[in-house]
Order: structure tokens, then sequence, then C-alpha cells
């Protein structure tokens, strides 16, 4: 199963390197959140929902983008926030 927002999705270039953690977090002096994901609309780095301050979901409340990927090194899924749908 999938969409369309997870077919059209591209891959931007990251506003952060993979392996810096999130950077709003690091901003704020945390250091604390568990996953970091990638918004493939316009490479905003952020934590993900597991994290205390779940920066990507705010991302995509504020922006409407709808789909991000893990920026964990050797992941590679996809997650569609509008269809609630998982890809890879």
């Amino acid at each position: 199963m999938t969409c369309e927002h997870l077919k059209n999705a591209t891959e931007p270039d990251p506003q952060a390197p993979q392996g810096a953690g999130c950077p709003e977090c690091v901003e704020d002096g945390y250091q604390d959140w568990v996953h970091v994901r990638l918004c493939l609309t316009c490479g905003y780095v952020a934590c993900c929902d597991s994290s205390p301050r779940r920066h990507m979901s705010r991302h995509y409340e504020e922006t409407g983008h709808p789909v991000m990927r893990s920026y964990e090194p050797g992941e590679h899924w996809k997650w569609c926030f509008a269809d609630e749908i998982l890809g890879a």
C-alpha cells in the first residue's frame, strides 16, 4: 500500500549532516532525542515522535510537508503524515 505523497517524494539536500542529531534540540541545549528524521519536501532535520520535543511532527503541523524518512544510518523507510502510511 502506498500513496501519491510517497510516490512523489524526492530526496532534498539535508539541512544538517547525518549523525549531528536534532538541530533544534542542540540549539536549545538538549541531547535527549531518540531518532532523527528528514523532511522529503525541504530537507529539514528533526527529532522523531519518541523524542520529548517531537520536532518533525511539529514541522509537519506547521508546514504541511507530508513525507519524512528516517535519517538514521542503515534505515531507508519513509512515513506519510497526511495519509498515515509507511513506505519504503
